[in-house]
Order: C-alpha cells, then sequence, then structure tokens
C-alpha cells in the first residue's frame, strides 16, 4: 500500500479534499458503535474539531481494534466523504487503520467524563489532550506570535534579557538564588558570612523577576524594544494570580512620554484581544460555552471601548464617594486592591481604565516624580474580571533624582552603577510597561487560575513534571 502523507484535521475540514483518500494520526477520545460499524473520534491537537472515523467492522479484524480504546494513538487511512451524521460535517470511512500505542482504559485517567480543573492540575502531563487545554494552549500560542507580531511591525527589536541577575529590579527581595557552591560545605569568610567570591560568577546571584533594567539599556540604544521571556518570584503565595514562574512582555521606548507609554498599552491590549478573537474563534466559543458565558462580551469590551486616563488621588475620591462596602480599606497612599480596580471598571466607568500618578511610597524607585514631590509618573491599565493587567511607567531620567531616590532606598550602589551611567551619558526620556503573559492569556480565555493558563505551573510547594 503506497504511504500516504498525513493531512492535519484543522486542514481536513475543506470540502475540495471530499472524496480523496486521506491518511490521519491522533489520538482517540471516543469509540462508540454497534456490532457491524464502529464510530471513532479521532484528535490530533491541530484544532479543538474531531474527525470522525467510520469503521465497517466486515473490513477489520476483532483482535485488531480491540486496543481501540479512548486515549491510543491511530494512524488511520481511508476516503473522506461528508458527513450525514449530526455535529460533524466530513468523516472518514477507513480502509487501513495502525495502532502506534494503546491506552489501558483502566488506568488511563482521562476517560469519557467531566473532570474538575483541580484534578486536570495533578496530571498536568496528560491535560493537553482534553478540549479544554487543547484550546487554552492553543490561544496561549495565538497571543504569543500576536505580541511578537505587534512589536516587529511597530519597529520594536527583541531584546533578550539576563535570567541570571545580581539585581533586584523591583527591590522585592523575593528571589530564586543561583549557586553551584556546595549547600552542604558552604565556604565562610572570617566574620562567618557566606564566600560568595567563590560561588560560580564570584558574586551573589539570583533568577531575574524582570527584564525592565536591562531592557532600558536596550532602548537607550536601539530606540524601542520589548523583552518577552521568563521571571520569577519566589513568593510564597498561593493565590489564582500568582505564579513563581511566569512569562513577561516589557516594552521600552526611548523618547516616549507617560501619555505615549498610555497609548502604546491601550493599542498594543486590543491589538492581542482582535487577534484572538479573529483567530481563535473555535477555541473561544468552546470556553465561552464551558466556563464563561460572557467571555465574548467582556473581550469585545476591551477592544469597543476607549480606555478611561484617571489620576490615581481621582480615583480614590470615587472609592471612597462610592460608599461600597470593600474589604480592604481605601484611602490615599493605599496600594489598590484588585476589589477597588474591578469596582473602577466594571461598576463606575463600565470601560477599561488606565489609573495614573501613584504615591511614590506605594511605586518603584525608577519612576519619574511629578512636580508636587509626592506622586510618580506610573500608569496601572485596569481590566474587568482580573484587575491589573499592565504596570509600567514613565522613567526617572535625570541623574540626580534618581540618586537621591536610590539612596532614599538604600538599594546597594554595587547593583546600581551600570543603570546610573544611561543618566550618566545621554540620558533621555523614556517609558515603558510590563505584561504578565499568563494574566493576559487568564483574561483571554475566561480561565479563573493562572495555573490552568501555563502548561506547567510553579508555585510553591509544586515543581511537578
Amino acid at each position: 500500500m503506497e504511504t500516504i502523507k498525513r493531512t492535519k484535521i484543522s486542514e481536513i475540514l475543506d470540502p475540495a479534499l471530499y472524496g480523496s483518500t486521506v491518511c490521519v494520526k491522533g489520538w482517540v477520545r471516543t469509540r462508540r458503535g454497534n456490532k457491524n460499524v464502529s464510530f471513532i473520534a479521532l484528535n490530533d491537537g491541530s484544532t479543538l474539531k474531531n474527525i470522525q472515523i467510520v469503521v465497517d467492522l466486515a473490513k477489520f479484524d476483532e483482535e485488531q481494534l480491540k486496543p481501540v480504546t479512548t486515549g491510543a494513538c491511530l494512524c488511520v487511512t481511508g476516503k473522506l466523504v461528508e458527513s450525514m451524521g449530526k455535529g460533524q460535517t466530513a468523516e472518514v470511512q477507513a480502509d487501513h487503520i495502525e495502532v502506534y500505542g494503546s491506552a489501558d482504559p483502566n488506568e488511563y485517567p482521562l476517560q469519557k467524563k467531566g473532570h474538575s480543573l483541580e484534578f486536570l492540575r495533578e496530571i498536568a502531563h496528560l491535560r493537553p489532550r482534553t478540549n479544554t487545554f487543547g484550546a487554552v494552549l492553543r490561544i496561549r500560542h495565538h497571543l504569543a506570535y500576536a505580541i511578537h507580531k505587534y512589536f516587529n511591525d511597530h519597529g520594536f527589536f527583541y531584546l533578550n534579557t539576563p535570567l541570571i541577575t545580581a539585581s533586584d529590579c523591583e527591590g522585592a527581595g523575593a528571589m530564586f538564588q543561583v549557586t553551584t557552591l556546595d549547600l552542604n560545605n558552604l565556604p565562610r569568610t572570617e566574620e562567618g558570612k557566606i564566600d560568595y567570591s567563590q560561588d560560580f560568577f564570584g558574586k551573589q546571584t539570583s533568577l531575574t523577576v524582570s527584564g525592565q533594567l536591562e531592557g532600558e539599556l536596550g532602548a537607550m540604544a536601539l530606540g524601542g524594544i520589548y523583552t518577552f521571556g521568563p521571571t520569577f518570584r519566589a513568593e510564597n503565595s498561593n493565590t489564582p494570580r500568582h505564579l513563581a514562574e511566569f512569562w513577561m512582555i516589557e516594552p521600552e521606548v526611548a523618547f516616549n512620554d507617560i501619555n505615549d507609554n498610555m497609548d502604546l498599552a491601550e493599542d498594543f491590549l486590543k491589538y492581542c484581544i482582535r487577534y484572538a478573537l479573529d483567530h481563535c474563534a473555535d477555541d473561544l466559543n468552546f470556553l465561552c460555552e464551558m466556563y464563561d458565558k460572557e467571555l465574548i462580551n467582556h473581550l469585545r469590551f476591551v477592544v469597543d471601548n476607549d480606555f478611561v486616563r484617571l489620576p490615581y488621588s481621582e480615583g480614590i475620591k470615587i472609592l471612597e464617594e462610592s460608599h461600597h462596602k470593600f474589604e480592604f480599606p481605601v484611602y490615599w497612599g493605599a496600594d489598590l486592591q484588585s476589589e477597588h480596580e474591578r469596582f473602577l471598571v466594571e461598576q463606575h466607568f463600565k470601560k477599561p481604565v488606565i489609573l495614573t500618578d501613584y504615591p511614590k511610597e506605594i511605586k518603584a524607585f525608577y519612576m519619574k516624580l511629578n512636580d508636587d514631590g509626592k506622586t510618580v509618573r506610573a500608569m496601572d491599565v485596569l481590566f474587568p474580571r482580573i484587575g491589573e493587567i499592565i504596570g509600567g511607567s514613565e522613567r526617572e531620567a535625570d541623574y540626580n533624582k534618581l540618586l537621591q531616590r536610590i539612596e532614599e532606598l538604600n538599594i546597594p550602589m554595587k547593583d546600581m552603577w551600570w543603570y546610573l551611567d544611561t543618566r550618566r551619558f545621554g540620558t533621555a526620556p523614556h517609558s515603558g510597561f510590563g505584561l504578565g503573559f499568563e494574566r493576559l492569556v487568564l483574561f483571554v480565555t475566561g480561565m479563573t487560575n493562572i495555573r490552568d493558563v501555563i502548561p506547567f505551573p510553579r508555585t510553591p510547594k509544586s515543581a511537578e513534571f
């Protein structure tokens, strides 16, 4: 029998192929039938849709079909015909079936029934085979592609910033240490401290919490750059919004002020969400039907509305005057919680909101000080359902002001000399922001737990697979 090239299921539903002999390969979702005919639903991950394989049992040996159970992997050759059955447009009338790999129905955990998302997290190595996670991971791919396409088409350069760093960008302190020292026999200095001069890099190093500071160096040479890479935070946080390992997108642009920064953030987010609506319709409709009936409306809410731009002080006033019972208190100087952010977006303005000009005490050292001496040119983009999705600012371009802020916060100068050099040698106004990729995927898929939008979540006490 001549070898026929495999056709993906995403491509096979083309009426132009009806009547031709095709080869499909994939995993069995279900098998049903009677004593004359079997119907196999086959899925290869290229699309949410299955292809139905019709097996005339008179043509096949019963022993040969025994291993064809849920989870088994098959290669099927046969004629593609228009389907008379309900729920599918085409089917393959099988002439030849090869079982690549069987799946014992007594042991394979993904049988034909509903599985909870909690259970599926325990089998993260198999969950991509479910409709839900196939949909989420395809959407994740399309969003990643859209991000690269957006920045490329707008003249930005993709900059790879280091994953191993000796500086703590956010001053958060919650960093994973990187060392080759023998932890059972640590070298000590005369004062009894760990002697990092004997470590691989000759100093204490950690996994990065952000590529922003290095991104600024790129922007001060190339004009506009963006990073898109993994970042790590060792926060002992078990909320549905936090991961210890996640991906960040961080554009940084020379000559942009805070207003340009807001324009970029709004345009970028709308582009990514529009791209998902245009390219992931089947997967979005499935998630809308199964998980969040309002999902498509939430996406349209962002794409179809101008974002409100609101100073923090006005936001606080609105929250205080709302007389809404919040779990966390509202006062000038408070770092807003997601309930406050969502109130502004979902109930007050009924539009996405960009909050600006935060008190300097609750923001990072590198943000540009406003003339009032109390607030900085920060901006947070707030979305329905999840609250903050982007955090950014115009950066402090003045050497003396930045140095003063670094000294106020007791940030070690040995880590900051290179960053300050950009303000000593040809400083320029510049701005940027950070978007947690998983937060975006969470919003676009309508999932409620961030562990369900990354293939292999890393959380406290959990580093499986």
